[in-house]
């Protein structure tokens, strides 16, 4: 055996083509390090003073928060078990005093029965939006009030689902600034559920720090720009993630699916950078396409290279993903997370994907089975964890969540 570095090699487009990816892969030498002084290298901005603990996000509205708000830096999704017994009066109890915590906590004020009040002072731009799965509404006997695309997903080739990141009676999406504050209202809300429901799964997210990039889409742990292809504010987000009408138990609401999504870190860590922006489809630093110079440039998909290969393959994530009607665009406000490695030191990271659409069905499926179907990113991604909810309407000063639906 030998100590010496194998010489860095690169795998070709029509290799690529030919499905030798992983293969040729192992082969590869992680690129050199970005200096510096390196063309294209923003150097740091001043941090600008912000009152970042003390800003407030409204709980009270026509539609939940969380959703389209701008997202904050730390996460918690919470599923819960609903237990035996627990029927519509108990539901509606339940609903109430989370309702009722979550209003004071997003407001930097203690909950009622909060045995740290200090706690919950910052709120940092807490949220706390709730998801009803297909169990609650079962329980509720309100099962004609469930968006008929709020079901379990079909099994798709790529999964390799476990049971501890997958399902859910009720959700509770908690996020803020502030890890503090997320920890803390995730131990109030807990408990406020106990005497209703068990903790089912619990996935902790981050993103870059309040204030670190503002206005930028956020990067996952590939390096690669993720929400690019957001619907924009206003009417293509309500037309996208809202439903417009209906009862009042349906107006206003919105459908989220979770999928806890592993990457393989240590694959594509052999990877050249050119190999990599190949499966994406974008440039890594700017997030523009392979034909464009900006993040947000049209792509040219029938454009050819000097080997006569189009410079976007159809195989890319960019192209699977692609969607060009914006009614039919899903609202991505994914969060990385990163568990303990391995006695080895091989990571256990990946993507808490959070994706909001009006119609499950009719929105996140098509792509997901073009995605499940031929994105290279396959390759290093397996999704582990899935779970759809619906996201019930808001509510007034003087109610709560729920109180459409289970009235």
């Amino acid at each position: 055996m030998t100590d010496a570095t194998p010489t860095p090699r690169r795998v070709s487009r029509r290799g690529l083509l030919a499905g030798g990816a992983v293969a040729a892969g192992g082969a590869l030498a992680a690129t050199a390090a970005v200096r510096a002084d390196d063309p294209g290298v923003r150097p740091g901005d001043p941090v600008p003073a912000a009152g970042v603990g003390d800003a407030v996000e409204p709980f009270h509205g026509a539609r939940q928060s969380g959703v389209t708000t701008e997202p904050q830096a730390h996460a918690a999704f919470v599923a819960f078990t609903l237990r035996p017994g627990t029927d519509r009066a108990a539901l509606g109890r339940m609903l109430r005093l989370l309702s009722d915590d979550a209003a004071r906590l997003t407001r930097g004020r203690p909950a009622l029965a909060d045995t740290e009040p200090e706690l919950g002072l910052l709120p940092a731009r807490l949220t706390v939006t709730f998801g009803f799965g297909p169990g609650l509404y079962a329980a509720a006997g309100r099962d004609d009030r469930r968006p008929a695309s709020v079901a379990e997903l079909p099994a798709f080739r790529v999964d390799r689902l476990r049971p501890r990141w997958s399902g859910g009676d009720l959700l509770l999406q908690i996020c803020a600034d502030d890890p503090l504050t997320v920890a803390h209202a995730q131990r109030v809300l807990v408990k406020d559920s106990r005497p209703f429901a068990g903790v089912r799964w619990v996935q902790q997210g981050f993103r870059r720090a309040a204030g670190a990039e503002p206005g930028r889409t956020q990067r996952n742990l590939f390096g690669q720009l993720d929400g690019t292809a957001n619907p924009k504010p206003g009417s293509p987000a309500d037309t996208a993630v809202w439903v417009p009408d209906g009862p009042d138990w349906l107006r206003d609401s919105t459908t989220l699916v979770v999928r806890r999504i592993s990457m393989n870190l240590e694959t594509w860590d052999l990877l050249g950078r050119a190999d990599r922006e190949v499966a994406v489809g974008r440039r890594l630093d700017t997030g523009a396409p392979l034909t464009g110079a900006a993040e947000h440039d049209e792509p040219d998909f029938a454009a050819l290279g000097p080997d006569g290969l189009t410079v976007i393959p159809d195989f890319s994530h960019l192209t699977r993903a692609r969607v060009t009607d914006d009614r039919q665009r899903i609202l991505r406000r994914p969060y990385n997370y990163d568990g303990v490695p391995t006695a080895e030191g091989h990571a256990d990271s990946g993507l808490i994907f959070a994706a909001y659409q009006a119609d499950v069905a009719r929105q996140f499926l098509p792509i997901q089975r073009r995605l499940a179907d031929r994105d290279l990113l396959n390759e290093w991604t397996t999704p582990i964890g899935s779970a759809v909810f619906a996201v019930p309407p808001g509510c007034p000063e003087d109610g709560w969540i729920g109180r459409q639906v289970l009235g």
